[in-house]
């Protein structure tokens, strides 16, 4: 069993000393009364003090002294200063993970947005040539009964406006551009049908 450190008796006896190594961290009114010292090896103590510090109730400071053998108090040395929190500290709380700060509704809205998010990628990946080629096709299987094309968009758009409320912006935008290709291709059959009786 390790044999207990003797308390060097200049170091025990050095509390000026200690207490000016402390003025490097705190101010003279931040440090309080001397708590005691305790060896912590050969020629190397600890002093404790009573902490003002604001918001550090229950705190010590401390400051670590060591010497070398036949060294005078003059010639100490600071290892280490500091603030250490005692039994009756006032202590931070406990971590949370983020996810469990969350409340419920929270983490419902992230989910539904992120939902969102996806569906409005995946629509904006599909091919836009396909979209063009059947809306060709179906501009040209209504041929004359199908009514103008300024007509046309101006109903899409109304439809799109009561449908706007419920929808992200990224979906509002897919359809806009949607609607632009239809009204186009619809543009191009209706060109294509008066060229056709024209010949």
């Amino acid at each position: 069993m390790a044999r207990k450190p003797k308390l060097d008796t200049i170091l025990a006896d050095a509390v000026d000393a200690a207490r000016g190594a402390l003025a490097d961290i705190a101010s003279a009114q931040e440090v309080g009364d001397h708590l005691g010292v305790m060896a912590e090896g050969e020629r190397l103590v600890t002093h404790r003090f009573v902490s003002h510090k604001k918001g550090y109730q229950g705190w010590t400071w401390f400051a670590t002294l060591a010497r070398v053998p036949r060294a005078k108090v003059k010639d100490l040395t600071v290892c280490e200063v500091g603030i250490i929190a005692g039994d009756d500290s006032l202590l931070a709380p406990a971590w949370v993970p983020w996810a469990d700060r969350l409340a419920k509704e929270e983490i419902e809205a992230a989910k539904a947005a992120e939902a969102a998010e996806e569906t409005g990628e995946s629509e904006t990946d599909q091919p836009q040539e396909a979209d063009s080629d059947s809306d060709s096709e179906s501009g040209q299987a209504a041929g004359d009964a199908s009514p103008a094309p300024e007509q046309d968009a101006e109903e899409l758009d109304d439809a799109e406006s009561e449908d706007a409320p419920h929808k992200s912006p990224a979906r509002r935008q897919v359809r806009r551009r949607r609607t632009a290709q239809r009204t186009a291709a619809r543009r191009r059959a209706a060109q294509r049908n008066r060229t056709r009786k024209e010949n």
